[in-house]
C-alpha cells in the first residue's frame, strides 16, 4: 500500500476524547464511525480542538499541505460549519482543488491505496487517491481542450475591436503592396531561371497569371485612401477577404512552385527553394499586424513546404524542412509578440486620444468658466477685455465704429439687503433676459461686474453709425431695466444709469473706450440716476479735478490745512445765542482756498468725509466747550452714518473732550435714513441714549414722511431756506412754513429755520411759533476768536438789560 503523509501539529485534547475521524473522499457523507468516536465529546470541546488544530500551522509545512491537511480535518469535524467559517462554500470542490493544486506543484504525491477512505489521526494524514485521480484526469482534459483553443484562437481574426481593425487596415496600405511586389520579384525570379519553352503553360503563363493577380490587388489597395472613409463593417469584410486570399495566393504560388520544381534542374531547384523559403518568410513578416493572416500563411506554406520536400529526392531535403519548421515557429511566436505589441500601441494611442479628449474637454470648460459669468452665463469682464484687445491689434479701425455702453442697475444693493442675495440672483438673471433680447447681433453683452453690465456695438459697415445705435439701444435699455420684476411675489422695482462712448476719435483704444463708457456711467448716477450720458472731454477733466482735490484732502488734514467757523443759533423770542453751528474751511490749502461745496463733494465719493467728519467734531467740542452753555451743532454725512463704528467714535470724541451730550446736536440729511432705515434707527438710538440730540437738515427738500419722523426719534428739524424765499404775509411760502411748524410741533420737536437774512422773515418766523433761526440777519460764520467777541459784546448787552430792569 503506498500512501501520501503528510505531518500535523501536535494536538493536546481532552484526555477522554481521543481525536480520530475518517471521512468519505467525495465529501458529502461522512462515515459513521468518526460520528461514534465523537459522539462522547462535548460540542463547545470539538470545536475548540478542532479549531486549534486548524488554525495552528505546523512547523516547516508547506503552504499547500497545511492547506490540504485543513480542509481535510474540516470535512472530518462538522465540515459544513467551518467550511462557511474558512470562506469556502462547498468542502468536497474545494478540497479536490486544494489537492490538484498540490499535486501539480510537486508539494505533494498521490498513489492507491487499497482499502478507499481517509484516516486521521492526531498528527498523520492518509489519502486514498481513487477519486482524485478521475479528478485529475478530467482536469487534464480541459486543460488540454483550453490550450487546443488558444491555439486556434490564434488563427481566429479578431472583429471585436474596430479601432484596431483600423489600425491593421492602414498598415496593410503600405504592407501589402510591399508584400505583393515582393511576390511579383519572386515570381519573375524564378520564371526567368525556370523558363523552358517547351512547357509554357507551367513557366510563362502560369508566372503571369500570378503577378497580373498580385498586380491588380496592390494597386486596389493602393487606392483606397484613407480608412476613415469606410465604415467598420466594410473594413471588416476588406480584413477577412484579405486573410482568404492571402492563403490562397500561399497555396497558389507553393503549388505553382512544387509543379515547377518536379520538372527544374539541380540549379534552378536550389532557386526554387531559395525563393519559395523567402517569399513565406516575406509574405508572414508584411502580414504581422494581422495575425490570423499571418499565422495562417505560415501554417499554411510550412506545412506544405514540409510535406513536399521532406520526402522529395529520398529525403535529401528533410534538414531545410525541418530548419523552415523551426523558423516558422520562430515567425509565429514574433508575429503573436508582435500582434500583442501592435495591439497594445493601439490601446495606448486610443487611451491617449480619449484622455487627449478628455483634457480638450476640460480646458475648454475651463476656459467656458474663466471666460464667463456663472449666475447669468453671459461673458465676463474677462472675456470683454480679450476682445477689445483683439479689436486693438486690428489694423485700420473706422471711425465711429465701436461703441460700448456702460449699465449700472440702480438700488441692486438695496435688494440684496432687504430681500437676500436670492432675490437678488433672480433679479440679475431676469434682467440678463431682457438686456439680452434687446441686443443686436453684432452686440456682445457681458456683466462686468455685481450690478455692472457692458455692451460692445461694432458696426457693420461704413454706413452704420456705432454711437447712434448705443444711443438707441441705451434708451431701449433704460425703459427695460425699468419694468418691475416680481420674484417670490415681491415686486422688485429698479432703474439703471446708462454711459456711452464712442471711437469718434481716430487715436482711441477699445480699452479707452471702456473706461470713459463707465466715467460717463459714473456721471449718469451721480447727476439723478435713471439716465443716460454720453462721454465727453469735460468729464475728464472733471474727474481729474477730483483725482487732485482727493490727493490734496489728505495732505491738507496732515498738515492742518483746514479751519472751522462758527455760525449762531439765536432763540426766537429773546434774541440771544444758544449755539453755533460747526462750519469747515480750507484756507491753507496751497493752490489756494477751495469752497466746501467742491471739496464735501469729493470728500463723500472718495470717503474721506468720515475722517474729515471725525476732525471736525472732535476740533469743534474741544472748541467750543470752554464756553459754558453754548451749544453746539455739527453736519453729519451720510457716508459716516454708514461707518460701522460711527456711534463709538462720536461718544469716544465727546468722553475724550468733555463736552457735555446734551449741548451736541448732529444733523443729517434724509438721504440715508430712507436706503438704510433699519441702521440709521439703531444708530440714533445710540446716540440719544447718550443724550446727543438729532436734527433733520434740509426740511423740506426731500421725501420724509409723517411716519419716518416718528419713528427715528429726531429732536429738531431745520427748514431749508429754499422755503423762506419769498416768506411776507399771507404768501403761499408763509402757509408752507406754517404746516411745517404746526407738524414739528405735533410731533414735539423743536423748529429752526436757516437761511434767515430779512427782518420780515425773523418777524413771520416768531408768529408762527419757530423756536430758533440761523442766518446772515444774526451773524455769520466766523473763526472761534470772532465769535468769542460777539459772545462777549452779546453778554455785556444782556447785563446792561438786566441792570435797567433792576432800577426802580
Amino acid at each position: 500500500m503506498f500512501r501520501s503523509r503528510v505531518e500535523l501539529p501536535a494536538f493536546q485534547g481532552s484526555r477522554n476524547c481521543p481525536v480520530a475521524a475518517s471521512a468519505i473522499l467525495s465529501g458529502r457523507l461522512f462515515q459513521k464511525q468518526a460520528r461514534d468516536r465523537n459522539q462522547n465529546c462535548g460540542e463547545r470541546d470539538r470545536r475548540m480542538r478542532v479549531g486549534e488544530l486548524i488554525t495552528t500551522p505546523a512547523a516547516g509545512l508547506r503552504r499547500e499541505e497545511y492547506l490540504w491537511d485543513r480542509l481535510a480535518l474540516k470535512d472530518s469535524f462538522d465540515g459544513m460549519h467551518y467550511a462557511a467559517s474558512l470562506g469556502y462554500s462547498k468542502p468536497d470542490q474545494n478540497f479536490y482543488r486544494a489537492v490538484e493544486a498540490a499535486v501539480h506543484r510537486g508539494t505533494a504525491a498521490w498513489l492507491l491505496p487499497p482499502t478507499g477512505g481517509i484516516y486521521l489521526s492526531s498528527n498523520t494524514v492518509v489519502f486514498n487517491s481513487a477519486a482524485l485521480k478521475s479528478r485529475l484526469g478530467a482536469v487534464t482534459r480541459k486543460a488540454t481542450c483550453k490550450a487546443m483553443r488558444d491555439i486556434i484562437r490564434l488563427f481566429d481574426l479578431d472583429t471585436s475591436d474596430p479601432e484596431l481593425m483600423r489600425a491593421q487596415f492602414r498598415s496593410f496600405q503600405g504592407h501589402i503592396p510591399l508584400l505583393y511586389g515582393i511576390l511579383v520579384c519572386n515570381t519573375v525570379a524564378i520564371t526567368v531561371t525556370s523558363f523552358n519553352a517547351a512547357l509554357l503553360v507551367k513557366t510563362l503563363f502560369a508566372p503571369i497569371a500570378i503577378s497580373a493577380i498580385a498586380i491588380t490587388r496592390a494597386i486596389w489597395w493602393l487606392r483606397q485612401g484613407h480608412a476613415q472613409n469606410l465604415n467598420d463593417t466594410q473594413i471588416s469584410k476588406h480584413l477577412k477577404r484579405t486573410c482568404l486570399l492571402a492563403v490562397m495566393m500561399t497555396l497558389t504560388f507553393n503549388a505553382w512552385v512544387i509543379w515547377v520544381y518536379q520538372d527544374a534542374g539541380a540549379y534552378a531547384r536550389s532557386n526554387l527553394t531559395f525563393f519559395l523559403a523567402l517569399s513565406q518568410v516575406s509574405t508572414v513578416f508584411c502580414l504581422m499586424t494581422l495575425r490570423a493572416a499571418a499565422m495562417l500563411v505560415a501554417a499554411v506554406s510550412t506545412i506544405s513546404f514540409a510535406l513536399y520536400f521532406s520526402w522529395v529526392e529520398g529525403g535529401q531535403l528533410l534538414p531545410q524542412s525541418l530548419v523552415l519548421c523551426c523558423v516558422c515557429i520562430g515567425m509565429a511566436v514574433v508575429t503573436h509578440s508582435f500582434n500583442r505589441s501592435f495591439s497594445e500601441v493601439v490601446q495606448s494611442r486610443r487611451t491617449l486620444h480619449t484622455r487627449q479628449l478628455e483634457t480638450e474637454k476640460l480646458s475648454e470648460e475651463n476656459r467656458r468658466i474663466a471666460f464667463s459669468d456663472p449666475l447669468s452665463g453671459l461673458p465676463n469682464r474677462r472675456e470683454l477685455l480679450a476682445r477689445l484687445d483683439r479689436l486693438e491689434q486690428q489694423e485700420g479701425l473706422l471711425k465711429n465704429s465701436l461703441a460700448i455702453v456702460f449699465i449700472d442697475l440702480d438700488g441692486f444693493k438695496l435688494v440684496n439687503d432687504e430681500h437676500g442675495h436670492h432675490a437678488g440672483d433672480e433679479l440679475i438673471r431676469t434682467v440678463c433676459q431682457r438686456l439680452r433680447e434687446q441686443c443686436p447681433d453684432n452686440a456682445i453683452l457681458a456683466r462686468v461686474g455685481g450690478d455692472e453690465f457692458a455692451v460692445l456695438l461694432e458696426s457693420a459697415g461704413i454706413a452704420e453709425n456705432a454711437h447712434a445705435s448705443a444711443l438707441t439701444l441705451a434708451l431701449r435699455l433704460l425703459e427695460q431695466m425699468a419694468l418691475p420684476v416680481l420674484v417670490d411675489r415681491h415686486v422688485l422695482q429698479i432703474s439703471g444709469s446708462i454711459g456711452i462712448a464712442s471711437n469718434t476719435d481716430a487715436g482711441v483704444n477699445p480699452r479707452e473706450l471702456l473706461r470713459r463708457a463707465d466715467l460717463a456711467m459714473y456721471h449718469a448716477k451721480t447727476g439723478g440716476k435713471g439716465q443716460v450720458a454720453i462721454y465727453s472731454d469735460e468729464l475728464d477733466k472733471g474727474r481729474l479735478r477730483r483725482i487732485e482735490i482727493e490727493g490734496q484732502i489728505g495732505t491738507g488734514l496732515g498738515s492742518g490745512e483746514f479751519d472751522l467757523v462758527y455760525q449762531p443759533i439765536i432763540d426766537a423770542a429773546s434774541g440771544a445765542i444758544v449755539a453755533v453751528e460747526a462750519l469747515l474751511r480750507w484756507p491753507r490749502r496751497a493752490q489756494g482756498a477751495l469752497s466746501p461745496d467742491e471739496f464735501i463733494s469729493v470728500a463723500e465719493m472718495t470717503g474721506q468725509i468720515h475722517p474729515l467728519g471725525l476732525y471736525v467734531l472732535e476740533r469743534a467740542c474741544r472748541e467750543i466747550q470752554p464756553i459754558s452753555g453754548l451749544g453746539l451743532s455739527v453736519n453729519v454725512s451720510p457716508a459716516q452714518f454708514r461707518h460701522p463704528g460711527f456711534e463709538r467714535q462720536v461718544l469716544d470724541i465727546v468722553k475724550q473732550t468733555g463736552f457735555p451730550p446734551e449741548c451736541l446736536q448732529l444733523e443729517m440729511t434724509e438721504s440715508y435714513l430712507l436706503t438704510n432705515p433699519r441702521m440709521a434707527i439703531k444708530a440714533m438710538n445710540t446716540l440719544k441714549a447718550a443724550g446727543i440730540s438729532l436734527a433733520l437738515d434740509d426740511f423740506g427738500t426731500g421725501f420724509t414722511s409723517i411716519h419716518y419722523l416718528k419713528s427715528y426719534g429726531f429732536t429738531h428739524i431745520k427748514i431749508d431756506k429754499s422755503l423762506l424765499k419769498g416768506l411776507e404775509p399771507g404768501s403761499k411760502a408763509t402757509m408752507l412754513v406754517a404746516g411745517a411748524v404746526t407738524l414739528a410741533m405735533a410731533l414735539d420737536m423743536n423748529v429752526i429755520a436757516e437761511g434767515v437774512e430779512h427782518e420780515t422773515q425773523a418777524s413771520i418766523l416768531r408768529d408762527l411759533g419757530c423756536h430758533e433761526m440761523q442766518g446772515y440777519l444774526f451773524g455769520k460764520p466766523v473763526p472761534l476768536a470772532e465769535l468769542k467777541g460777539i459772545l462777549d459784546r452779546a453778554g455785556e448787552k444782556q447785563r446792561q438789560k438786566q441792570r435797567l430792569h433792576m432800577v426802580p
